[in-house]
């Protein structure tokens, strides 16, 4: 397969133009609207190819593991409180049993759909999350394809994504944690293509000869991949509140990218124009409409006669004082969202909340402090030898022990390079981690990480891309070592499709003896 620069290319002053355009309109050098991989009939296949390879690994014994055919680990958390969703007749938690529920409803709607179709057993509250992993595969596929117009390039990205042992044991399992990863992916590629088309529409106004008529640029008109990535975003900040950093992130990613545009097609005033022209749509579509999409996630709460502190107003809580003119709904709302944010705020290591398998963030980039989700042994689990079944979250050293040096580069490529790519990668990656050293001394575990581990495959695609580009420019001269960088790709992609089929048993939970056990813990801190 052909790799291609991923850089936009240029229409230089004097080159060709179409016939409808006078020569005498074309001006500096400015990019020409060169977007995705040219070859889509093999992309297709590809990528249908990656999609099969990914529904096989997600749903392969999807079943299993289980607590004596109970939910495990975060599983017994949210797996009733979805069929509780799906069973109370309000599409809310409203059973005060629970307690204080900690997370908005989005996540666990979708676990109530996968149990209304699949009951109530490991395979209903794991199918939707097998689904959500498959999507998040392909999603990788055509985003780091159209980032590196290379069918090639995406599809390494594709192979990453299904070997990633952190995405593929959250697609089986029934959390929350592969939904919000879904959104987020899902908004980031709307808006790697709103950039796109920012920029296909910025060219044909150039070529019009209007650039010029206004010292702010042209009005862009309504752009629907921005405002999905708006909806995107306000999914995910209703399934976990963590989700507001991508809504932050993001937004500035944006904004960023309507700078660069309008600097690129010769706008006069490119950060004034970007202020005039796009900054309000863009916290219309990106930080507003999140906001107003979490509280219509609320809409059966406001329904429902008897979700968690639905009438907190006038119990729990004063009719009176300086908020009396509110709603008394609404400031229900607010005593129980302020009561979820002082349960977090007090899952704190000073406070005494400890774990055996907590992490810390700064371990998360080379997955050093992974999660055991289920452990069952002895010679009754498997007829009579003795073995071991064990499924843990872990990330695969052959992906995330090379994330540091993804990262330099990444940065390297960003700064010195002037690689848009790799600064909306390592935007995506810092949304999920960066945060978290603000509260070091809260309760944090390695799943949290989930959201990181897209970026981090994106990341590592687009290096091999450029080893593969650094030598096609050269090949005819040195086709040693174009040769030479095919075959460093190829051993790489090969090292890690067998390191996920090495960590194929403790993801999985399949039987293995003891001996084998032991190998499969590489340091001390996995045990």
């Amino acid at each position: 397969m052909t790799i291609t620069a991923a850089r936009d290319t240029t229409v230089p002053a004097g080159a060709p133009v179409p016939a409808a355009v006078p020569p005498t309109r074309l001006g500096p050098e400015v990019p020409a609207p060169l977007f995705g991989a040219p070859d889509r009939g093999r992309g297709l296949l590809v990528g249908v190819v990656i999609t099969l390879i990914a529904a096989l690994t997600r749903f392969w014994n999807l079943s299993h593991p289980t607590d004596k055919g109970t939910p495990v680990f975060d599983e017994k958390h949210y797996v009733p409180q979805g069929w509780q969703v799906l069973t109370g007749g309000n599409w809310i938690e409203d059973n005060p049993a629970y307690g204080l529920v900690v997370h908005p409803p989005v996540g666990k709607w979708m676990l109530a759909a996968s149990e209304a179709v699949f009951g109530y057993g490991p395979l209903g509250w794991r199918v939707a999350p097998a689904i959500s992993g498959i999507i998040i595969v392909v999603l990788v596929y055509c985003v780091v394809r159209r980032l590196t117009r290379s069918t090639l390039v995406g599809a390494i990205a594709g192979i990453f994504a299904i070997c990633d042992g952190v995405l593929f044991v959250q697609s089986r399992m029934g959390m929350l944690d592969i939904f919000q990863a879904l959104f987020i992916v899902a908004a980031f590629t709307a808006i790697i293509a709103d950039r796109d088309q920012v920029r296909e529409r910025m060219y044909r106004v150039y070529l019009g000869g209007r650039m010029g008529d206004s010292p702010f640029g042209p009005r862009l008109g309504f752009r629907w991949y921005r405002f999905t990535a708006g909806v995107m975003l306000g999914l995910n900040c209703g399934t976990k509140w963590s989700g507001i950093y991508y809504v932050i992130f993001f937004t500035a990613l944006a904004i960023g990218f309507d700078v660069a545009a309008r600097r690129a097609y010769r706008v006069q005033r490119p950060w004034v124009g970007t202020l005039v022209r796009d900054v309000v749509p863009a916290g219309a579509s990106l930080a507003v409409m999140p906001v107003v999409i979490y509280f219509l996630t609320y809409i059966p709460w406001f329904n429902s006669e008897t979700a968690v502190y639905r009438y907190s107003e006038g119990n729990a809580i004063g009719t009176g004082g300086t908020f009396s003119w509110v709603p008394g709904a609404w400031r229900s709302l607010w005593y129980y969202e302020a009561g979820i944010l002082q349960f977090h705020a007090g899952l704190t290591n000073s406070a005494g909340n400890q774990h055996p398998w907590e992490s810390k963030p700064w371990t998360w980039p080379m997955s050093l402090r992974p999660m055991l989700y289920a452990l069952e042994n002895g010679p009754d689990q498997c007829g009579g030898g003795e073995c071991v079944r064990a499924q843990m979250l872990i990330g695969p050293p052959a992906l995330w022990w090379l994330a540091l040096p993804m990262l330099l580069w990444g940065l390297w490529s960003w700064i010195v390079r002037r690689d848009w790519r790799y600064a909306a990668v390592l935007v995506g990656y810092g949304a999920g981690i960066l945060p978290w050293f603000l509260a070091l001394d809260r309760q944090m575990y390695f799943f949290y990480a989930t959201a990181l581990a897209p970026f981090l495959v994106m990341g590592l695609a687009l290096c091999c891309g450029d080893i593969l580009r650094s030598t096609a420019r050269t090949a005819r001269a040195r086709p040693e070592r174009r040769v030479l960088s095919i075959i460093v790709v190829a051993i790489y992609v090969a090292l890690v499709v067998t390191n996920f089929v090495w960590l194929w048993p403790i993801l999985t939970a399949s039987p293995i003896s003891p001996g084998l056990w032991r190998q499969q813990i590489w340091l001390p801190s996995w045990g």
